[in-house]
């Protein structure tokens, strides 16, 4: 008995070939080949241009023609008088992006998952979603028209409030443009991004709640010690994510935003490849300050990913 034990664990397994897997399997890869289709064509295959960041881009050669520059562009860029200025302008607007933005999500998905009312919180819900679908053009239109230093219904309820002085221009004080920044974007985005926390809620097994009624907790309690952790692998992956995004400030809204008046506090990374490298025709110093911008994206993410991987053993890879 012992013995053919031994043989059958001893037995190798048997190695399923690529092909029969596929055939096997056809309904799945042939639901998943438009998706792969896409990241090959649209993400994958720009990189081909990568190498523009590398040559002294030429009309008349093309994007394999110029000549080898190696790190040329890379060095101008970090000997410019623009790299900190825009390193400090994407990093502050980033941050606070990501420390004011990212936890309120996780409040509202908490509040509405605690309203019992169903047809009440569907209403919630479509409310703070609806934002979410306004164009960047029409929501910096509307900050235009509510934040007006002379016509603007907010900048005056403001002013009213003595929360602001009574010249400040909110569209164009260089202090006013991250507050503005981050808190339109919370508005416009906090709905939309609480889906997945939602979701997240709605998978908590209910026996977790029946027991802390049972030890008489509170809602508070509840939502300390049993929605909080069941939800902190979606929030530790998410972070992770907005992480590798560190640095991808929306190009559009900051440039819709951007004026005379603010460009020393508006001026990021994206908005700089577009002055420098497409207005200025200086296509290979614009790239190599748009690759410089994902690599260091890429390492935060991996970073963020390994420091989550060691503490909270989660981790997207």
């Amino acid at each position: 008995m012992k013995q053919a034990k031994t043989a059958a664990v001893a037995m190798p397994k048997k190695k399923i070939r690529p092909l029969r897997a596929f055939a096997r399997d056809w309904q799945l890869w042939g639901m998943i080949l438009p998706a792969i289709v896409y990241i090959a064509i649209f993400c994958y295959g720009p990189m081909y241009g990568l190498q523009l960041a590398f040559r002294d881009y030429d009309f008349s050669k093309g994007i394999t023609g110029g000549d080898w520059a190696g790190f040329k562009y890379f060095i101008q860029y970090f000997e410019s008088p623009m790299f900190w200025p825009t390193i400090r302008n994407t990093f502050t607007i980033a941050f606070f992006s990501l420390i004011c933005g990212f936890p309120i999500p996780i409040i509202l998905a908490l509040a509405i998952n605690s309203i019992k009312n169903q047809a009440w919180k569907r209403t919630v819900q479509t409310v703070v979603y609806l934002p979410y679908f306004i164009s960047t053009v029409v929501l910096v239109a509307m900050l235009q028209i509510l934040l007006s230093p002379s016509t603007g219904l907010f900048a005056r309820l403001i002013v009213a409030t003595g929360i602001i002085p009574a010249d400040a221009n909110l569209l164009g004080d260089p202090w006013a443009f991250v507050p503005v920044y981050v808190i339109s974007g919370i508005w416009q985005s906090a709905g939309w991004n609480s889906i997945i926390f939602i979701a997240a809620l709605a998978g908590v097994d209910g026996q977790l709640y029946d027991a802390c009624k049972v030890d008489g907790a509170n809602r508070w309690q509840q939502m300390w010690h049993v929605e909080l952790p069941a939800i902190l692998p979606t929030i530790i992956i998410l972070l992770i994510m907005n992480m590798g995004g560190i640095l991808n400030v929306g190009f559009e809204k900051t440039f819709l935003m951007q004026n005379a008046l603010n460009k020393g506090v508006s001026e990021v990374i994206t908005t700089y490849v577009y002055n420098v490298g497409l207005k200025s025709t200086q296509f290979s110093f614009g790239s190599a300050v748009g690759l410089f911008n994902t690599i260091v994206n890429f390492t935060f993410l991996v970073l963020a990913n390994q420091i989550s991987k060691r503490a909270a053993n989660i981790s997207l890879m």
